[in-house]
């Protein structure tokens, strides 16, 4: 059985394979060709543990994951766990994985695959609000699909960013691209044209203000339960559909039950991002108006992401 580190994913993973694997996760999900059942999650004193299994017709992956947000208190971050692959014929366990490394790479590219699909082609400029480890991966990404010039950075707690932004320079590895604080969310709207959200907030992270959302390409990563949300009701003027992963989305996140309960969101609005790219994927690509997709992530998107790290350990 092969394990595989933190450190040895780091060296593996390629943003834009990475990207590529997730747009096959889409693919399988349409197909069908896959067994994912609810994920059961345990919730207790700001704790969360979620059980994530998946059979693909390749392989079984299950995540085990831990979601603790007070661990930004103590410099850590709020989400852990490991990733077991086993053999989709016998059931022997071929690979434990890093859930934390593997987490960020996916969640990173399934706000890639979005910002691909959503986003104007000419974007040069990114915002990331909530500068941790999804926040981090996601301005990777950014960097991967698009040719982004400058990465802007807002973070609510008031702790020094200057080693998070040289550590994400280092990773964009890009002389061409740099990475600014900003101090309010509202110069952070106006200076970007793709805004990536990851903060567990239950208010909403972004100014309630069209004017400076108009136009803008909203991937928001962070609200996993029905308490959280951090998009505001102003995007509900401003978009024509929201792109979604899978219909459980749509109770399982704040940002989605809270303006359907309201009223503000129909689901006729609502698109599954698998049947966007089997159809009509590149019919948006340069729109102007504001584009919004929405991840809670699924056990599918892990286990592809896993299973595609593990053949480059293999191959190298």
């Amino acid at each position: 059985m092969i394990i595989l580190s933190k450190e040895e994913i780091e060296k593996l993973a390629d943003p834009d394979k990475m990207m590529d694997q997730i747009e096959e996760a889409y693919r399988i999900f349409g197909s069908g060709e896959y067994y994912m059942p609810p994920r059961p999650s345990v919730e207790h004193d700001n704790k969360t543990l979620m059980y994530m299994p998946c059979y693909t017709k390749e392989i079984i992956g299950t995540k085990m994951l831990t979601i603790f947000p007070d661990n930004a208190r103590l410099g850590l971050p709020s989400i852990d766990g490991i990733i077991l692959l086993n053999n989709a014929v016998t059931g022997a366990p071929e690979a434990v994985l890093d859930g934390q490394s593997v987490t960020a790479w996916r969640t990173g590219a399934v706000g890639g695959v979005g910002i691909r699909h959503l986003s104007r082609k000419d974007c040069h400029t990114a915002g990331i609000i909530g500068a941790g480890v999804q926040g981090f991966h996601q301005a990777v990404y950014a960097c991967a699909a698009r040719d982004i010039h400058t990465v802007y950075v807002f973070n609510h707690s008031d702790r020094d960013l200057t080693e998070y932004m040289d550590r994400l320079e280092k990773a964009i590895d890009n002389p061409g691209t740099k990475v600014v604080q900003c101090k309010t969310v509202e110069e952070l709207a106006a200076k970007s044209e793709i805004i990536c959200t990851t903060t567990p907030s239950a208010e909403p992270v972004l100014p309630n203000d069209r004017e400076l959302l108009r136009g803008k390409c909203i991937i928001a990563i962070g609200s996993y339960t029905p308490k959280m949300r951090e998009i505001p009701d102003a995007v509900w003027d401003l978009v024509d559909k929201v792109y979604i992963e899978l219909p459980y989305a749509c109770e399982e996140c704040g940002d989605l039950s809270q303006p359907i309960e309201e009223g503000r969101l129909t689901k006729d609005r609502i698109v599954l991002m698998s049947d966007y790219l089997a159809s009509e994927a590149e019919e948006a690509a340069d729109t102007e108006k504001t584009t919004y997709f929405k991840s809670v992530g699924m056990g599918l998107f892990d286990v592809c992401i896993a299973q595609k790290i593990l053949e480059e350990a293999k191959e190298r």
